[in-house]
């Protein structure tokens, strides 16, 4: 099939170009107006038991003036004004004043009039030299609310104070913006890295040029994908931000593959394009065909989890994968074909390499293959104990929740937290806090006594009936300490082991970002993980299995690649929760890891981690199909496969890596450094020791349970099976082993 689609891609080769830049002129056109049409939001399960809890009493009550969607505070950064100033009250009172109606509903601040004398004390600083103010914000949902909070940042601050604004919406809003700018940067900084590569790699401008723009166009076909999708359900932002980063990645090694196989092919039959296409196609093709496939199939384990996020996640990836196999079975063949040989035009005015030459990085792949095939027993228990100690520390996991902590502690979202909690009332008007929904006609007395209880459960501070008709009550139970503090989580599992009040038919818990919502997050995203698992295990191993018609491959495949996510988990988890990457990463541990950010890094990960050692097996395969000697095919295929994937494997780590080092969120960097993890893991250990290893102990088991075919573009082997002496295998000539 591949070798027909190549003769395909050559004989239409004008036609398929000119569709492509069609394609790209409308893709670019339409595609572009997916910036309007995405959302935001989504981070958490919609059928979780603290989001319908939050979902029944907005829609009962509705949102109203004194519901806390934000928080400002004021500080006078000289220290000479108090609240008891004239100039501070000014400048806070037209700064809340400006406010647009259309954006907020109300606010309330220190100086407004309807306050108490107790609850004016509640919007003070203990030194008295910062006030708080609330803010509700206007609209139908939390969407809408997240709109206005965006639009208000200039708005609220005062004149010649320092303001920091905070709350609710602060996490969501903050680290949605950081990511943004966080990857363009990212961007700015690994593509002219990416260029200087490209040109070392294939040591000439047409060549380099090729897999940018295959990243490119398929970039923009998921543009044109995902905003289609945007006409049926929600999609969040970070569709296209992963789709950029995968496109991109992807493309590049998908192109450095078949653009490097072809030149070889060319050099091969001396210049006859359509055979070096056909021959490209069979080998180099069907393997991107396959781990293209795979990548996939690990991303659509993201559509398990119920985050609306992720699924959007998910989207990004697949449509862009996708359009990344298009462009290298399609386009790229069709570009090869036009330029055959011209592949090589534009070359720097750097020393080539004569053909019979052994480079020094040829023997230290050689040396390394003799050594893994001649002792394979040592060196896979060696490889996986690595990765078995690498994996330790998940035993440690403290799971919770992406929040307010991961932002830089400079943000304001930082700043307006530890204000809060270091110089305001802790029970006060920005309080954190949990709600009830009690539902039913329950008697005052009831809920007097049911307000009682849980007064005296370990962790509540305060507890008060917020508003209640004859239908439903709204309770709240105040806190100390962060959404995911081990007594918080307990405090929300006590609430929901008592006794629901006399006469109540339903009692939720919930709360707005609190202990409630990163319980049932944490746990939504547990109970989904497994089966997110066993459909990319089970489908790759399928995949697999046609790729290869071996059952042993497919199984090793798919168990060494969990073993090396594990290992990648392990290391983020002793780097970022324990803080052993801090001083390197310079960021302030929090102390627990959102398990959702884990389950991204793996189905992500996971077809990245069999990327390379499909490629290295799918040489090994070639060689076996041609000579049936197992020992020789493994030699041949980790040598011949080093150089190039050792390249494809950088330049993949130059997009992941700039993500995790640039990021100013702690969720951007933990899951850019996860990727970049699982990559150099996977191309170094895994590929290079453990499969070769592997392969070696189970001998002519490998291909069970029966031999590959051969292939039909592979001439017939020396009747010696071995090869001439600087003969050239995938392009780097070897010695005789």
């Amino acid at each position: 099939m591949f070798s027909w689609l190549g003769r395909f891609a050559y004989g239409r080769r004008r036609g398929l170009l000119v569709a492509a830049a069609l394609f790209v002129v409308v893709a670019g056109a339409w595609g572009s107006g997916v910036f309007n049409a995405m959302g935001s939001g989504g981070y958490t399960a919609p059928e979780a038991e603290a989001n319908r809890a939050n979902a029944l009493l907005e829609e009962h009550f509705g949102h109203q003036p004194g519901d806390v969607d934000a928080a400002a505070v004021y500080t006078d950064p000289t220290g000479e004004l108090t609240v008891d100033d004239a100039e501070f009250e000014q400048a806070v009172t037209e700064a809340l004043a400006r406010l647009p109606e259309s954006e907020v509903i109300s606010s309330t601040s220190y100086w407004s009039p309807e306050l108490t004398p107790e609850q004016r004390a509640e919007y003070v600083a203990e030194d008295g030299r910062s006030v708080l103010a609330t803010i509700t914000l206007r609209g139908e949902d939390s969407a809408e609310r997240l709109e206005s909070y965006g639009d208000i940042q200039d708005e609220v601050r005062a004149s010649g104070l320092e303001t920091y604004l905070g709350g609710g919406f602060t996490s969501e809003y903050q680290l949605q913006r950081l990511a943004t700018e966080n990857l363009a940067t990212a961007q700015l900084i690994s593509l002219p890295i990416l260029l200087v590569l490209l040109l070392v790699i294939f040591r000439g401008l047409v060549a380099a040029a090729i897999p940018v723009a295959l990243g490119i166009m398929a970039i923009l076909g998921s543009m044109v994908l995902l905003r289609g999708l945007t006409y049926v359900t929600d999609v969040s932002i970070f569709a296209l931000e992963i789709s950029t980063l995968l496109g991109l990645g992807l493309a590049i090694d998908y192109g450095l593959f078949m653009v490097s196989r072809f030149r070889q092919e060319l050099e091969r039959r001396d210049g006859e394009v359509a055979e070096a296409l056909a021959a490209t196609m069979n080998t180099a093709g069907r393997t991107v065909a396959f781990s293209g496939l795979t990548v996939v199939i690990g991303l659509c384990g993201l559509l398990f989890f119920p985050q609306p996020v992720s699924r959007s996640f998910g989207f990004g990836g697949i449509t862009v994968v996708l359009f990344d196999i298009a462009a290298a079975l399609l386009v790229l063949p069709a570009a090869l074909a036009v330029l055959g040989p011209r592949i090589n035009a534009l070359s720097l005015p750097w020393p080539r390499r004569a053909a019979a030459t052994v480079s020094r990085e040829d023997r230290a792949w050689a040396r390394l293959a003799r050594a893994v095939t001649r002792r394979p027993l040592p060196w896979l228990t060696g490889g996986l104990l690595a990765l078995l100690v690498a994996a330790a520390p998940l035993l440690s996991l403290e799971p919770g929740m992406t929040n307010h902590r991961y932002l830089p502690v400079t943000n304001e979202g930082q700043v307006v937290a530890g204000m809060l909690n270091e110089e305001f009332p802790p029970d006060g008007p920005a309080g954190t806090r949990v709600d009830i929904a009690v539902s039913g006609p329950v008697e005052r007395g009831a809920i007097d006594d049911y307000l009682d209880t849980l007064a005296g459960l370990d962790g509540a501070t305060e507890t008060a009936v917020h508003r209640a008709d004859a239908e439903l009550t709204w309770v709240t139970v105040a806190h100390r300490g962060e959404a995911d503090d081990a007594a918080n989580l307990d405090l929300v599992r006590e609430i929901r082991a008592l006794d629901p009040p006399a006469g109540a038919t339903e009692v939720l818990v919930g709360g707005l970002g609190g202990p409630a919502l990163s319980l049932d997050n944490t746990e939504a995203t547990t109970d989904s993980l497994p089966w997110a698992l066993v459909f990319v295990g089970l489908s790759s191993l399928v995949l697999l299995f046609l790729a290869f018609r071996s059952v042993l491959v497919p199984v090793k495949a798919v168990l060494v690649a969990f073993l090396s996510l594990a290992a990648s988990l392990g290391i983020i988890v002793w780097g970022f929760q324990e803080g052993g990457l801090a001083g390197l990463l310079d960021f302030h541990e929090v102390g627990t890891t959102d398990v959702w950010t884990l389950g991204l890094i793996v189905t992500i990960a996971f077809g990245l981690v069999t990327d390379y050692e499909m490629f290295l097996v799918s040489r090994v395969s070639e060689e076996y199909q041609a000579t049936g000697d197992n020992h020789r095919a493994i030699d041949v295929g980790l040598r011949s496969t080093g150089s190039v994937i050792t390249r494809a494997a950088l330049l993949m780590i130059v997009v992941l890596a700039a993500m995790g080092f640039t990021a100013t969120s702690l969720f951007l960097m933990t899951l850019g450094i996860g990727l970049t993890l699982s990559v150099v893991i996977d191309a170094t250990v895994v590929r290079s020791i453990i499969v070769p290893a592997a392969m070696q102990l189970l001998g002519h088991a490998n291909w069970w349970p029966g031999r590959p075919r051969r292939s039909d573009d592979r001439p017939d082997p020396p009747s010696d099976a071995h090869p001439a002496r600087g003969a050239v295998v995938e392009g780097e000539p070897i010695r005789n082993a």
